[in-house]
């Protein structure tokens, strides 16, 4: 038995969420609907506009998110990351643990520098953009991959925005090789539509002949297959991975189980801010799929948790929310 149901890895970032007016991007520069990399600088100048007394705080990063949405479900998790000694660093710690996420790092042996931030600015249709000073998870190697927690995993689930740094790919190719060769499941998400366009040939080499499991939305499998059309690119999608999910918004999801096609239904909802969506999406399978549950039932509950989260602000669920969905997945 493993102890662990899903390892990830990716970077630590606390998110900072607010609500803006499409207005506030004129004035100060910034591109709608996207992931922007920026430096301190110009991410402390944009905190010195908002009201950050309304902005809510809390450990994040993509992989974090569904680390954090497997641990709420009920299964075991582990996330390798890196955080600074400092004020975010130590609020990074505490939220993890306090969400049950099991980590090796302690406060006493953190690294000087900056942790990372991730301004999550939310319009009122519900679009996320995103600027992101990486700070100290920058540097993050395959110093920080702990390998045993991998080994004793039933999934290892890997960032997709890693790629961009030379380090960050080795990390992720080093834990990839970890998991293959400890009989560990290997799970893959995109992260964006910027990494597949921009990183193609990164996630190349990270997935070598294959993954087990590769998480897309229908953009990102379409940029990184090079069809124009859904059904040629999930044709494509199954030379690199053996099972694949491919979200679809408002439209559900389809799943790959290896042999068939299973269509998600999405669940109505209003929606109010997407961001987290993918990730809650991506945490709730796998602790589908860890736990008993088929490719079609884990695909319903994240169904489920997705269009919760996408009627609330932030990324994650409270947790009597993930308790009244599973509740309603087995009534």
């Amino acid at each position: 038995m493993k102890k662990y149901d899903v390892t990830g890895i990716g970077n630590a970032l606390v998110d900072i969420e607010f609500k803006v007016t499409d207005q506030f991007f004129a004035n100060n520069g910034v591109e709608k609907g996207l992931m922007t990399l920026v430096d301190e600088e110009r991410q402390n100048s944009l905190m010195g506009v908002i009201n950050t007394a309304e902005a809510k705080k809390q450990a994040g990063g993509s992989a974090a998110n569904t680390i954090v949405a497997v641990s709420q479900f009920g299964g075991k998790s582990f996330y390798c990351f890196r955080v600074a000694d400092d004020e975010l660093g130590h609020f990074y710690l505490k939220d993890l643990n306090d969400s049950g996420v099991d980590v090796a790092l302690v406060p006493e042996r953190l690294e000087n520098g900056v942790t990372g931030k991730c301004l999550v600015m939310v319009t009122e249709d519900s679009e996320r953009t995103m600027n992101t000073f990486l700070g100290i998870t920058q540097n993050f190697s395959v110093k920080d991959i702990h390998d045993s927690a991998i080994k004793d995993s039933k999934y290892l689930f890997i960032e997709g925005y890693l790629v961009t740094s030379p380090n960050g790919k080795e990390a992720m190719i080093h834990a990839k090789k970890v998991a293959e060769d400890a009989g560990t499941k290997v799970a893959l998400t995109f992260s964006d539509p910027a990494m597949v366009k921009y990183f193609k040939e990164n996630f190349d080499d990270v997935i070598g002949p294959s993954v087990d499991l590769l998480f897309a939305n229908e953009e990102e499998a379409m940029l990184y297959t090079g069809k124009d059309n859904l059904l040629e690119a999930r044709e494509e999608m199954k030379k690199a991975a053996k099972h694949f999910v491919i979200t679809q918004g408002k439209n559900g999801a389809m799943i790959f189980d290896g042999d068939t096609f299973i269509d998600i239904e999405p669940y109505k909802t209003n929606a109010i801010d997407s961001n987290g969506a993918g990730d809650m999406f991506a945490g709730a399978f796998l602790y589908g799929i860890t736990n008993g549950h088929s490719y079609a039932s884990s695909g319903k509950l994240a169904s489920m948790a997705s269009s919760q989260i996408v009627s609330q602000f932030g990324p994650r669920l409270q947790w009597h929310q993930a308790k009244d969905i599973l509740g309603r997945l087995n009534p």
